[in-house]
C-alpha cells in the first residue's frame, strides 16, 4: 500500500536527522522519479531547472500551476517522500508564499522550499527584512497543515552574483530564528565555506548543492545533498551527444550504451520499498 502524506513528511523529517548526510536526487519527470526510487534512494527533490527544460522552456519560465500539476505527477510516480523546489513561490508578497505552501502541500509532497531570490534582476535579491517576512509566511502555511511538512529556506546571494557570505549567513540565521526546517544557500564555492555556513546556523540541518561544475564538495557538516538541475542536464548532455554523432557522422554508436527497453520498463513498473521499510522503523 502506499505511504499516507504524513507517514512520508514523518520519514523526511527523520531523514535529516542524521547521522551523515543523505542524497536527494533531482527527477524532472515521473519517469525519472521510478529510475531513481528504483535505485534505492530515500527521498526526491523536483528541480525547477530540470521540469522547465522539459517544457522547453528556460529556468524560472514556468507558472505556478505548472508546477503543482509537475509535483502532483512526481508524487504520484513513487512512494517517496518529495520535496518541491518552489523557487521564490510565485509573488513578493508573504501572503502569496503562504498560499503557494498551502496549494503545493495539497499535492502530496512531504516538504518544499522559498527563496530570497526575486526573479527581478534589477533587484535580484529581497531586502532582509521582506525576505524574512516572507519566511515567517512560509513557516506559519507550514505549521497550520496537518502533517510535519519541512520548510527549506534558501539564501541565494551566490547564484545572484552576490558572494556575500556575511549576509548569506546573516540572512540564514534570520530564516532559522524564524522557524525553518532546513537552510539553503546554493552555490557557495569552497568547503570552508560550507563548513562556516553550518556552523553558523546549528543545529539546523543545511542542505548543500552538489550541481554546479567544480563546486562538488563533500557534505562537510551539512545533512542533505541535492543536485538541482544536474540530473536533467546530464541527460540532456547525452542526447546532444547522440544528436551530434547521427548529424555529423551519420553514425549510431550511442545506441550500444542506451538503457535496454527491457531495464526501462522494470524501473517503470516498480513503486519504491524504501519509504514502506522507512516507515516500520
Amino acid at each position: 500500500m502506499s505511504l499516507s502524506q504524513a507517514e512520508k513528511g514523518k520519514i523526511f523529517r527523520r531523514l535529516h536527522e542524521g547521522p551523515g548526510a543523505f542524497i536527494i536526487p533531482n527527477p524532472w519527470d515521473a519517469g525519472s522519479a521510478r529510475i531513481l526510487a528504483g535505485m534505492g534512494f530515500q527521498a526526491l527533490a523536483t528541480t525547477s531547472a530540470g521540469f522547465a527544460f522539459s517544457l522547453g522552456r528556460q529556468d524560472g519560465q514556468v507558472t505556478r500551476e505548472d508546477v503543482l500539476a509537475h509535483c502532483r505527477a512526481i508524487v504520484e510516480g513513487t512512494d517517496l517522500p518529495v520535496s518541491a523546489d518552489l523557487e521564490n513561490c510565485f509573488g513578493d508578497d508573504p501572503k502569496t508564499v503562504a498560499e503557494t505552501i498551502r496549494l503545493a502541500a495539497a499535492t502530496g509532497i512531504a516538504g518544499g522550499s522559498v527563496e530570497d531570490a526575486s526573479g527581478d534582476d534589477s533587484r535580484p535579491i529581497y531586502e532582509h527584512g521582506h525576505a524574512v517576512e516572507r519566511v515567517v509566511a512560509a513557516v506559519e502555511a507550514a505549521r497550520s497543515l496537518p502533517f510535519a511538512f519541512t520548510l527549506t529556506v534558501r539564501a541565494e546571494n551566490f547564484l545572484h552574483d552576490r558572494p556575500d557570505l556575511g549576509d548569506t549567513i546573516k540572512r540564514l540565521q534570520a530564516f532559522a530564528a524564524a522557524g525553518a526546517d532546513v537552510l539553503y544557500a546554493p552555490g557557495l564555492t569552497s568547503l570552508e565555506q560550507i563548513r562556516e555556513v553550518c556552523a553558523a546556523v546549528a543545529p539546523k540541518p543545511v542542505n548543500v548543492l552538489a550541481g554546479i561544475k567544480g563546486q562538488n564538495f563533500p557534505a562537510a557538516g551539512a545533512r542533505r545533498i541535492s543536485l538541482g538541475g544536474s540530473l536533467a542536464r546530464a541527460a540532456l548532455g547525452r542526447l546532444l551527444q547522440a544528436a551530434r554523432e547521427m548529424k555529423e557522422n551519420g553514425t549510431f554508436a550511442f545506441v550500444n550504451e542506451a538503457m535496454p527497453t527491457a531495464e526501462v520498463n522494470k524501473f517503470m513498473t516498480i513503486r519504491s520499498r524504501q519509504a514502506g521499510e522507512r516507515g516500520n522503523d
